[in-house]
């Protein structure tokens, strides 16, 4: 159904969409290239939210040339008005005459409709070129606009007998150089990082984006039941990134209404024995349109997450070195699983270097 030039050309389409990381959400990413005579006439992509489509970029650019051209988006063409008008509309009104596309978009107000639209006026339509890679390319989308939930990404670094800190706490820094900047690189991508209060309390992390050239930084959220986040850590300076502190009911008002009047919004979500309600959580931050989550926390916050289901990828960085210690904190805790068989699995996991450490990537999901 395909041929390699097809291929080739929606590899490109997806290079040009990966471009835009970090700056479309909650959009996707979308790229797309004008084929004509079997070669490119016009690229363009999504370059940030409230900006024009892909499409548009690449038929305004190619002009009267759009005309009997080939289309490789690697996203269906969108169908309704939005912050910019149905892309399928342009692309009828320039003459093209086939739309080649990796994937319908799940987006219930498209869905399908615009293939549909193509077709009804004469648009030849292909759809699943590189599907699987255009899933993985705009999972924090997918899972977003079909659960109107953030995609959630753990990340740990540990030694390699397991440990995040030492046995008095000391934990900075695990990881080498080159894990550190990777850390950065996925602040710069996703919309939100979270961690809990006792990293606060030990590290005073500023969980912005330094170590890479920035985008932005990131929502910081911070799991705190009992309002315990001094005034002056880093997290509080919110001139320099929107904070968020997650309180049970039990959290006493006046250090709420202290931690709000520095500047940081107090979310309120229920607690079980203590400990929020990370189900509940991920659902407040949807209704605010948090589309991903990074969390970078200590063995309870992981586990708490791990154990609510919640988690859809991660990434362990296993560093060449050992801590010992019965003490030692590590990288998951919280009750754990009785038997080998009720473990719980990494899926399509890859395993990479940063410097010296290994990075394994898998799915939950």
């Amino acid at each position: 159904m395909f041929t390699e030039d097809d291929t080739r050309f929606m590899r490109k389409a997806h290079a040009l969409a990966k471009s835009a990381e970090g700056r479309t959400t909650p959009d996707p990413m979308v790229g797309a290239v004008l084929v004509k005579g079997g070669r490119i006439i016009s690229i363009g992509y999504h370059g940030e939210v409230a900006t024009p489509h892909a499409e548009t970029w690449a038929i305004q650019k190619a002009g009267k040339e759009a005309k009997g051209a080939t289309l490789y988006v690697n996203l269906e063409p969108c169908a309704h008005h939005g912050n910019n008008p149905p892309c399928v509309d342009l692309i009828i009104q320039s003459g093209i005459k086939e739309v080649i596309a990796s994937m319908k978009d799940p987006n219930p107000l498209v869905n399908g409709k615009g293939f549909k639209i193509l077709k009804k006026h004469g648009v030849k339509v292909k759809i699943g070129l590189l599907d699987k890679e255009a899933r993985r390319l705009n999972e924090v989308f997918v899972k977003f606009i079909t659960t109107r939930k953030p995609f959630v990404v753990l990340k740990s670094a540990l030694t390699i007998d397991g440990k995040i800190a030492t046995k008095t706490g000391a934990s900075r820094w695990v990881a080498g150089p080159a894990s550190l900047r990777f850390a950065h690189r996925l602040r710069n991508y996703y919309d939100a990082i979270l961690v809990g209060v006792n990293t606060v309390l030990v590290d005073n992390p500023k969980l912005t984006t330094r170590l890479v050239k920035k985008i932005k930084n990131p929502i910081r959220i911070v799991l705190d039941s009992l309002a315990r986040t001094p005034l002056h850590t880093n997290v509080m300076n919110t001139k320099e990134a929107r904070t968020i502190i997650v309180v049970s009911p039990a959290a006493p008002r006046e250090k709420a209404a202290a931690l709000r009047k520095r500047g940081a919004e107090i979310l309120e979500i229920d607690s079980k024995k203590s400990k929020i309600d990370i189900r509940k959580l991920l659902h407040e931050l949807g209704k605010r349109k948090i589309t991903s989550l990074l969390v970078e926390g200590g063995g309870e916050v992981n586990a708490s997450f791990l154990e609510a289901g919640a988690v859809d990828k991660a990434h362990f960085i296993i560093v060449p070195k050992i801590f010992g210690g019965r003490d030692a904190k590590t990288s998951v805790e919280g009750l754990g699983v009785k038997l080998p068989s009720q473990a719980k699995w990494l899926k399509q996991f890859q395993v990479d270097r940063l410097g010296k450490d290994i990075l394994v990537t898998g799915y939950f999901c």
